[in-house]
């Protein structure tokens, strides 16, 4: 049993993994502003902003797993580098494992490919910041942190989010930084999204890597 923190443990993909992880009997914490719509049993809510310093500090201490899962949205776009950064260099003071809840753009559609980040031509520019974003800190920050920290960068495929809900059925596949399902993007399910990602927290086999799942 793992003492997992869930950094953005309401939202779309944290709750899901919240869920996962404590249904597996470890002792989980989820962290966000707000409170979650039904709480899961055996979970420890706490309710802080992640851009406050102490509440990061506070929620990292101690945890053996810990994982970012803040969606680059809205106001939390501007932050969201400098926050999951000031996770990381916490996660690494703290010894423990870091899991980041990814973006599709910063996968390959082939191996040595160019990323896809590198041509954004086709989304709306007002998203186009946060995926350039939240690609950097796969490209250039985790590599540039310090290599006692373990990392794993996990991306999901295109489609993937509240915007396009599936149903667990219970699988998944698992790919490098080369897209799973680069043709239409792909899909997953919050459900089978959190299954991947749980496995990869129990298998511990990925390190400073950034990984792909998808159904």
């Amino acid at each position: 049993m793992s003492r997992i923190t869930v950094i953005g443990g309401t939202g779309y993909a944290g709750s899901a993994i919240v869920a996962e992880a404590a249904g597996r009997g470890h002792q989980v914490t989820a962290v966000s502003r707000s409170r979650p719509a039904a709480r899961i049993p055996d979970v420890t809510y706490v309710q802080g902003d992640a851009t406050d310093p102490a509440t990061l500090s506070a929620s990292v201490e101690g945890a053996d797993v810990v994982v970012a899962a803040i969606a680059p949205r809205g106001e939390k776009a501007s932050t969201w580098r400098d926050v999951h950064r000031a996770i990381a260099r916490l996660a690494d003071a703290a010894g423990a494992h870091l899991y980041v809840v990814g973006g599709y753009s910063s996968l390959r559609p082939a191996p040595g490919a160019d990323r896809f980040v590198t041509d954004l031509s086709g989304v709306p520019a007002e998203l186009q910041d946060e995926i350039r974003g939240g690609a950097a800190f796969v490209i250039e920050d985790l590599p540039a942190m310090p290599a006692t920290l373990d990392w794993v960068f996990v991306s999901p495929p295109l489609g993937f989010g509240a915007h396009a809900p599936s149903e667990r059925l219970g699988r998944y596949r698992l790919g490098d930084d080369v897209a799973v399902s680069p043709a239409d993007g792909g899909a997953i399910s919050a459900a089978d999204y959190a299954l991947g990602f749980v496995d990869l927290i129990e298998k511990g086999d990925q390190h400073r890597a950034q990984v792909n799942l998808a159904h």
